[in-house]
């Protein structure tokens, strides 16, 4: 048990079961009344985010948050499978629970899973990753300059929209959190 006073930026609290990441807080002190922190918060499993206000000194309990670094092995169907780097022990992860980062993940590259008494809650990739373009049509001549985009497909099969100039093959670097394109990456 912690109380209002442990929050900050990243803990996760046990409410009515679930749990949920605090994204922001702010402890409030107003001119007449008690103090209170003003959090806004994640579901973690969920993604849902809420406001919710407690009042200061009040206890809450906060959930054991394990993230570690893990290598990507192989898809199983529809789960994911992960090795421990420094373990060695493989952990299967969900479809629902690897989400969006499934269009990002390549073989043998590393991510950071967070577990809660042994159940994955989310798997979280580096800020940017470098991926090749395996099909874009054939950009025009005359097209660097107005600054227009087209779609391209990666090596995992996600879509992006990638500048005109850009051909199959070429490495592109991406940003995981959105799906935006962020450079070209030369060899």
């Amino acid at each position: 048990m912690a109380t209002t006073n442990d929050i900050k930026n990243g803990t996760v609290l046990k409410l009515d079961g679930q749990l949920w990441t605090i994204i922001e807080f702010q402890h409030v002190k107003p001119g007449k009344g008690g103090a209170f922190v003003r959090t806004k918060m994640k579901n973690v499993l969920s993604g849902k985010t809420v406001d919710k206000t407690f009042n200061a000194g009040l206890k809450i309990e906060t959930a054991n948050v394990d993230k570690r670094d893990m290598q990507y092995l192989y898809k199983d169907g529809e789960d994911f499978v992960f090795m421990d780097t420094s373990t060695y022990d493989q952990i299967t992860v969900p479809a629902a629970t690897v989400g969006d980062a499934a269009d990002y993940m390549l073989e043998s590259q590393s991510a950071l899973v967070a577990t809660n008494e042994g159940v994955p809650l989310y798997v979280e990739l580096p800020p940017s990753v470098v991926l090749e373009i395996t099909y874009t049509e054939p950009g025009l001549q005359g097209d660097r300059s107005t600054g227009g985009t087209k779609p391209a497909t990666l090596e995992t099969g996600a879509q992006i929209q990638v500048p005109l100039f850009l051909e199959q093959g070429t490495k592109v670097k991406v940003d995981t959190r959105d799906g935006s394109y962020l450079g070209r990456v030369n060899d």
